[in-house]
């Protein structure tokens, strides 16, 4: 059986390695054995990253939320308590758009939300 030779395939693997490596720094952008390395570290940061942003930006509303909430004289806890109860379904990446945008909005939600804890 004759020799397969794959000089052809594996230069076009680390062809495209090297080129995934660009903009890294020193011999990780030309070495094919440290881009190698840096390449998959830098993918899977991103994969990692990518799942992380949903959390990041749901900590964000909350922290909006919570803070326009407490100059309504409420709780981030019993503002949502109470919206829940007033059968209320705005999600927190909306109300967080309320409070920075539209304060009176965001006012009228969080007295409904005071009436349905008190009534």
């Amino acid at each position: 059986m004759p020799r397969a030779k794959g000089s052809v395939t594996t230069r076009r693997r680390r062809k495209k390695v090297i080129a995934q490596a660009k903009g890294h720094r020193a011999g990780r952008h030309t070495l094919f054995k440290q881009a190698n390395e840096s390449v998959m570290h830098a993918l899977q940061y991103a994969y990692n990253h990518r799942r992380e942003r949903k959390r990041d930006f749901r900590r964000l509303w909350i922290t909006r939320i919570n803070a326009a909430a407490h100059l309504n004289d409420i709780s981030y806890s019993k503002l949502m308590s109470g919206l829940k109860r007033a059968q209320v379904e705005i999600d927190r990446k909306l109300l967080a758009d309320l409070a920075v945008r539209d304060a009176r909005a965001f006012a009228a939600l969080a007295e409904t939300a005071k009436t349905a804890l008190t009534g």
